[in-house]
């Protein structure tokens, strides 16, 4: 599977010249193999992925962990859903008590968006998914409720060589009262269990999340522990603060890391990014 990250930011949206290394978009990333294409979360980079999408393709399916804003926001500029002729489906968290459409018409409808979501040529077709493992193409996908503020999935995208793992927006530490040493009572870990990529939230400093505990985030060094109870191969931190620029992302890395031995490669994700497992 051949993975492209178009989107690595949280919250907002953070373009600006000390940004531009890991870039400034919200969460979006596409799994490809043959003429399987897969959309991870529709936040502002998305709009670039669709301006960038392979010619040939006739179906896009998309997969959204949430509906916090910073998740959708690019939805609506996403070029394939102004096609009749491509086939798009939207999965996406099952609610208490209101449905998928329900909750999506709130974003894209007037006054905060000037086309309806079922006026758009393509027509998309909704899936309501929870506790779910299904397939897509070559993927055979499962999903899973995490720890973070409202209906919130994580994935897990498998193929018949590798695995790869995705939780933008979790907070594993909340979970459990014994974190990270019950790999049974943390939030996330059988979706991420010998990943051999994660992307796995990272946004706060040990200094923001102690006044933020319950928002749904990680610090990098809790992310740091979870991708080592779940013995992956690879991690990523991802959903940048908006409020870190480049420079300050990476002295935080590093002094997450520093004195610290782990067993699996670790980096930044930064847009552009492709990744081949």
């Amino acid at each position: 599977m051949t993975i492209t990250i178009w989107g690595t930011r949280g919250s907002l949206p953070a373009p600006s010249p000390e940004n531009n290394h890991f870039g400034g978009n919200t969460s979006c990333v596409s799994v490809e193999q043959g003429d399987t294409v897969l959309v991870l979360d529709a936040g502002s980079g998305i709009r670039r992925l669709g301006n960038n999408f392979p010619p040939g393709i006739t179906q896009v399916d998309i997969l959204l962990t949430h509906l916090h804003l910073d998740h959708i926001l690019g939805l609506g500029f996403f070029l394939p859903l102004y096609n009749p002729a491509m086939r798009v489906n939207i999965y996406g968290p099952t609610g208490h008590k209101e449905s998928l459409l329900t909750r999506l018409q709130r974003y894209l409808s007037p006054p905060l968006f000037p086309i309806r979501l079922q006026d758009l040529p393509s027509r998309p077709n909704l899936i309501e998914i929870n506790e779910s493992a299904f397939d897509i193409g070559p993927f055979h996908i499962k999903s899973s409720y995490i720890c973070h503020p409202g209906p919130t999935l994580g994935f897990r995208v498998e193929n018949e060589k590798s695995v790869f793992a995705y939780m933008p927006d979790h907070e594993p530490a909340l979970g459990s009262a014994h974190f990270p040493t019950e790999p049974a009572w943390t939030s996330g870990y059988a979706l991420a269990q010998g990943a051999d990529l994660l992307l796995h939230d990272a946004q706060y400093t040990e200094e923001e999340y102690r006044p933020r505990v319950g928002w749904g985030h990680s610090t990098m060094s809790d992310a740091l522990k979870f991708a080592e109870l779940a013995a992956v191969k690879k991690m990523l931190f991802f959903h940048h603060d908006p409020s870190h620029s480049d420079e300050r992302l990476q002295q935080l890395q590093q002094e997450a890391m520093k004195n610290n031995h782990f067993s699996f490669k670790t980096g930044i994700a930064a847009e552009g990014d492709v990744f081949y497992l």
